[in-house]
């Protein structure tokens, strides 16, 4: 902003000291003229003091008043400013130092008026943006009290209906299991959601604490990945084809190749060329052979075969194929599951557990009873591991077929592992651990909402 142009031609000093002036040469001709018929010069002063003292009074007060006037309206006009009214403007009438400061005045509301006008337009722009991202985002206190909740967030938790006000907690309590969980697990991470009748929706949650006006504040955003790995999915099975079909061609054509070398060497009779050429083709059939099975092995799992199973044994011979520190006592529950699926779940887990490059010692398995609202007799299992964790790229990708940061990975250990959990009706959630690591947690349904196959 440029400087502002003083407009001040005498200035508010220069008026008062005139005028002091002017009251006090009247005072002092007064007491001479009055000296000169009062033969005493005491009674003289105290006459003239007497008619000097009103007249100056008088005179002060109506040079006072406009200056009080402008003084309380710029207190007044302060004042809204204060209140975030911007709208009080003061008219300019005088040209001294009060006229100049009523000038700056209105100058700084015009300021404060604009920009709050352009700051109304930017939230303005902000929550457009917001109500209409796909994204779920719920604003709370450190309380649980949710401040703002956009449309997404509306319709995913409380059917449309607004939010601010109530407590997030008790909106979660009519939310499925898996969201709940999703809200509550207090770590970022992707969580298998299924609601009655639709299909399972793999859902990436954030959240992130900050402070805003000296109070703490939780904002969590819940984004759908389920499109986007449906689509990332098709792109993968587009290149195992492409792979299948190159393997195929690759393994096809010299055994064909072969074949006719075979049908060359009897027609002349060289039969000692017979024996190499069928070693050759079958090595070449066998290897093509265990090629299509990898992946027939994913795209034909069985049905579960479940029956009731205790936890005791079960583990047992499970930490005899992979180590593992167990925490705490395993449920005195039998469960009911497919046993052989689901320890094939558990070693493919420990063994990603093991080479995440964290201790030995801190791979750990949990297995209790799931805490949560609604969650009847689910069982929750959890495979800990101290390792680098994963990045938010892995992470939202670590779930479809055929990823892997592996060189030598296959890309279907997590991916087989979520379609046996979820085809035993439970769900997944991978989420960084606090201090480092990875945390993979399974729900089973108990043996009371077993499904029928």
């Amino acid at each position: 902003m440029g400087t502002m142009p003083r407009m001040t031609t005498i200035s508010l000093e220069g008026r008062t000291l005139a005028v002091c002036s002017l009251l006090a040469v009247g005072g002092a001709l007064l007491g001479i003229v009055l000296a000169r018929y009062v033969a005493d010069g005491v009674l003289a002063a105290l006459i003239a003091a007497l008619i000097v003292l009103p007249v100056t009074t008088l005179v002060v007060r109506k040079f006072m008043a406009p200056v009080s006037r402008h003084l309380r309206a710029l207190v007044d006009g302060v004042s809204s400013l204060r209140d975030g009214d911007f709208s009080v403007s003061l008219a300019v009438t005088r040209s001294d130092e009060l006229g100049e400061l009523a000038s700056v005045y209105n100058s700084v509301g015009d300021i404060l008026r604009t920009e709050r006008q352009n700051l109304y337009q930017r939230e303005l722009l902000l929550d457009t943006v917001i109500q209409s991202s796909p994204q779920s985002l719920v604003l709370t206190d450190i309380v649980g009290h949710v401040l703002y909740a956009n449309t997404a967030a509306r319709k995913r938790f409380h059917r449309g209906r607004r939010m601010e006000g109530l407590l997030f907690n008790e909106v979660l309590e009519h939310a499925p299991p898996g969201l709940r969980e999703a809200a509550t697990a207090e770590r970022d991470g992707l969580y298998t959601v299924e609601e009655e009748g639709e299909e399972a929706e793999i859902l990436h949650v954030t959240r992130n604490h900050f402070t805003l006006n000296t109070r703490e504040h939780r904002l969590y955003q819940f984004r759908s990945l389920t499109r986007e790995l449906t689509r990332q999915e098709l792109q993968t099975w587009k290149k195992v084809i492409r792979v299948i079909s190159h393997e195929l061609n690759n393994s096809l054509a010299p055994i064909s190749s072969l074949a006719h070398s075979g049908r060359l060497a009897v027609q002349a009779q060289r039969h000692d060329l017979l024996d190499d050429i069928f070693v050759t083709i079958e090595e070449r059939s066998a290897r093509l052979k265990q090629f299509l099975e990898n992946y027939a092995r994913f795209a034909k799992l069985p049905q579960p075969r479940k029956t009731d199973i205790q936890w005791p044994a079960f583990l047992a011979r499970l930490r005899r194929t992979v180590p593992y520190a167990p925490i705490g006592a395993p449920p005195a529950v039998a469960a009911h599951f497919d046993a052989a699926q689901i320890e094939q779940v558990l070693i493919n887990l420990l063994k990603n557990a093991h080479e995440s490059g964290g201790p030995a010692e801190a791979v750990e398995l949990e297995v209790r009873g799931a805490a949560e609202p609604g969650s009847g007799d689910q069982v929750l299992i959890r495979v800990l591991d101290r390792g680098p964790g994963m990045s938010d790229t892995v992470l939202a990708s670590a779930l479809l077929p055929f990823y892997s940061t592996k060189p030598d990975g296959t890309g279907l250990g997590l991916t087989l592992c979520r379609e046996i959990v979820e085809a035993h009706g439970g769900r997944v959630a991978l989420a960084n651990r606090a201090g480092g690591g990875l945390e993979v947690r399974l729900w089973l349904p108990g043996a009371a909402r077993s499904v029928a196959v």
